[in-house]
């Protein structure tokens, strides 16, 4: 029984990345290499946060003034992300399309692999179950879908015929991306959402966030004939 729960948890947060790269038309463009790449960059990226994390901000966020201040300067560092993503974006040759894809999958499936291989290996394969791991599995396709939507942003930003006003919308977007988690918390211990009612919400936010970021590009690539 436990195997067979570990097994679940497994296809569930890792068939979802095989099949958004297969059907995406990356593996036609030999895309895996930069895939690695992308991952590799995105280690590094992590490794700068931790040390700046352990260098400038300490254990104790009560020296800020409260937990929430402390938790806004901490998820500042995430903008570290897009500065990574966006030298994985430059190091890809080809099309917007495959550009975001490569970027967005490989800087997901990393992320994946570093924060849910251990925790399913020791958790999920315990005497008991435990719903937590599947939540975990579930989110884990959420952040699939938003870092696709983040990478797409970061190349729309990036374009220097891109309207300024929808150029400061995507900007918006980007830094509020950076303090997703601290607002989804916020809002589920304000409302007090259960764990399940909670994905929903951050489902349902990364499904907009990623219909919006996907009508943007259409609309660029159409004006500019990449499709």
């Amino acid at each position: 029984m436990t195997l067979y729960h570990f097994g679940n948890c497994v296809a569930l947060v890792y068939v979802p990345y095989y099949l958004a790269y297969k059907h995406s038309g990356l593996s036609e463009y030999g895309a895996f290499w930069k895939c690695v790449q992308a991952g590799m960059i995105y280690m590094f990226t992590q490794l700068i946060k931790m040390m700046v994390l352990a260098t400038f901000f300490p254990d104790n966020v009560e020296e800020f003034g409260s937990y929430l201040i402390g938790d806004f300067f901490k998820y500042t560092v995430d903008i570290a992300d897009l500065v990574g993503l966006h030298f994985v974006l430059d190091g890809i040759p080809g099309k917007g399309h495959s550009k975001v894809l490569t970027a967005g999958i490989g800087w997901a499936t990393a992320e994946v692999i570093l924060s849910r291989a251990l925790l399913l290996w020791v958790g999920a394969r315990g005497a008991e179950f435990d719903w937590i791991y599947i939540q975990k599995c579930l989110e884990s396709n959420i952040l699939l879908v938003q870092h696709i939507a983040t990478a797409t942003l970061i190349w729309l930003r990036s374009r220097h015929n891109l309207n300024n006003n929808l150029k400061t919308v995507v900007t918006i977007l980007l830094v509020l991306s950076c303090y997703k988690s601290l607002l989804f918390e916020s809002l589920i211990h304000i409302l007090k959402l259960g764990t399940w009612l909670g994905l929903v919400v951050k489902g349902a936010f990364t499904l907009a966030y990623g219909l919006f970021s996907l009508s943007i590009y259409a609309g660029m690539a159409e004006l500019m004939g990449i499709y």
